[in-house]
Order: C-alpha cells, then sequence, then structure tokens
C-alpha cells in the first residue's frame, strides 16, 4: 500500500483525497485544523458532487501526531498557512516526497525547510466547499507535477504520485520541468480572481464582459512577459484558457472571491503580487497586477 498525506480537506485538497481514496492501493490520510470537516469526513465519508459523484473513505485527523509517516504528500492549504501546516507535519514527512497543488508561486519553498524533497505541482480542478465534508467539483482540469529543481523528488517519486491521481480520476502529467505550467495557471489565475473579487463575477461573466475582458487581457499579457523575462515557456495560451473556462465553467466563483465573499484573507500577493515581485526582478512594468494588489487588499481593509 502506498500512502499519501493531503494537508487541507478544502476544496483542492479534497478533491485530490477523494480521487485518491478510489484506489484499493492506496490509503488516504488527510490533516485538516477544522474538527467539523474532519468529523464529518470520518463519519461520513468525503463527498464529491457537480462534476464527480464520489463518496470516499479518508482517515482525517486536526492533530497530526496521530497520522503515520506517508510517502507522500500533498499541499493544498492556502499559501499562508503552508509553513505553519508544514511545521506540524515534520514528522509524517520526514521520509516523504511532498507536492504543492497550491495557488500562487513561493510555496514550494516553504515545504522544502521541511520536507526532504519537493514536487512542484498546479492543477486546474477547481470546486468549493458546500458543507463540512462535502465539496462541489466545479471544473475539471489537468495537474501537472515535476521536481522542485532547489530540493527535488526524484523522477520515480513524480511519476508514482502522478501515476496514482491519475488513475484515482484527475488527468496529471509528470514532467522533467514543472515551471512552465506553473506559471500557465499563475498567469490565468492572476488575470481573473483578483477581477472576480473586485467586481462579484464569475469566471464566464469576467471573460465576456466587453469593458472588462480587456482588463483580463491586459493582466495576461503583463503575467507572460514576465515568464518570458525568467526564461520560462508557457505551455499554454491562459487567454484561450479564459475562452474555455467561459464554455465550461461559466458560473464558477473564483477562490478569491469565495474568500471575499467570506471575509477571509485571500491569496492575492503569492497570484498578482507573485508576478510584480518577478517583474521587479526582472524589470518588466506589471501597472495592472500593482492595481488589482492595492484593489484587493482595500476591499480586505473594508471589513475592519
Amino acid at each position: 500500500m502506498t500512502s499519501v498525506c493531503v494537508v487541507g480537506a478544502g476544496a483542492i485538497g479534497s478533491l485530490f483525497a477523494a480521487h485518491l481514496a478510489q484506489l484499493d492501493d492506496v490509503t488516504v490520510w488527510a490533516f485538516d485544523v477544522s474538527q467539523a470537516t474532519v468529523d464529518a469526513i470520518n463519519r461520513d465519508g468525503l463527498e464529491l458532487t457537480g462534476k464527480a459523484s464520489v463518496r470516499a473513505r479518508v482517515n482525517a485527523r486536526t492533530s497530526a501526531d496521530k497520522i503515520p509517516p506517508c510517502e507522500f504528500g500533498i499541499v493544498a492549504v492556502k499559501s499562508e498557512y503552508t509553513r505553519a501546516a508544514m511545521r506540524s507535519m515534520t514528522a509524517v514527512f520526514a521520509n516523504a516526497a511532498v507536492a504543492s497543488v497550491q495557488n500562487g508561486i513561493g510555496n514550494e519553498e516553504v515545504i522544502a525547510e521541511f520536507a526532504p524533497r519537493v514536487i512542484r505541482g498546479t492543477t486546474l480542478a477547481a470546486g468549493h466547499p458546500t458543507a463540512p465534508g462535502i465539496v462541489h467539483f466545479d471544473a475539471t482540469g489537468g495537474t501537472w507535477l515535476g521536481p522542485f529543481e532547489p530540493k527535488p523528488a526524484t523522477t520515480k517519486e513524480v511519476g508514482i504520485l502522478a501515476e496514482l491521481i491519475d488513475r484515482g480520476g484527475m488527468p496529471t502529467h509528470a514532467m522533467a520541468d514543472a515551471r512552465g505550467a506553473q506559471w500557465t495557471k499563475l498567469v490565468f489565475n492572476a488575470a481573473g480572481n483578483a477581477l472576480g473579487a473586485v467586481t462579484g463575477l464569475s469566471v464566464g461573466q469576467l471573460g465576456d464582459d466587453p469593458l472588462l475582458r480587456p482588463v483580463v487581457d491586459g493582466l495576461i499579457a503583463e503575467g507572460a512577459a514576465v515568464a518570458a523575462a525568467l526564461g520560462i515557456t508557457l505551455d499554454s495560451d491562459p487567454g484561450a484558457m479564459i475562452d474555455e473556462a467561459i464554455e465550461i465553467a461559466y458560473g464558477h466563483r473564483a477562490s478569491m472571491l469565495q474568500d471575499v465573499t467570506a471575509h477571509r484573507s485571500t491569496e492575492v500577493d503569492v497570484l498578482n503580487g507573485g508576478i510584480v515581485a518577478a517583474g521587479r526582478e526582472t524589470g518588466v512594468p506589471t501597472p495592472l497586477h500593482e492595481l488589482m494588489v492595492a484593489l484587493v487588499h482595500g476591499v480586505e481593509r473594508s471589513w475592519i
């Protein structure tokens, strides 16, 4: 049996945990700080609705010392909680290959402080919780995994984890270099998440609005220019991805809009802010992304 521990039983973490738990040769653990979520998963199973109808048996815990050492980890918490979560999971991941499937950039660097081997990951799958232990699967999409260059997992480990996730029902690709995939999603997400957060509009509404779509396109252009300056080639066209999202997930409310609606802190600093920081390092101007960072933080301050 292969053991996998998913850190964070929110929307994205639940998608991975539930699909992996379909496999007879995988034991899935989940670590989450929400007692209500953990209790619901242990009592009723982890349920997915929407794009998939799944009820999976997952071993959920709120305390990391009740989880045995695992061979693989998948980190799906919000970026601001990465360090605290990984500090708790040090013993569980003492000899593990740990992947990030989080939004933005900079998460792998934090994971590498605590895990011996790290996998750079990105996913286009999306969902939202509807009740403790229940997640609505909003949008299917690929997942890409590759070694994190400063502290890499082995090629074999990347391949094993990708094969397990793929066999569980989420299309996943093992890569020698996953930076292009990661930046493609970063540019795509940063173009829509912050705008959705400040306007309240879904992905589809943003994409087909004649006044807002040029802003989306401008954000994409800035992000692509920064990636090019870093020597990273995007593996697909983020603009085409927006068009596809209009067709297949028109009403999806991006994660940053979900956070704003619930008055939770957002991940704007690792999405748009990550592009701004990389732009400063490479000398590429990013005024639209700077504006998005300022506007979203302004929304957050309005709750105080």
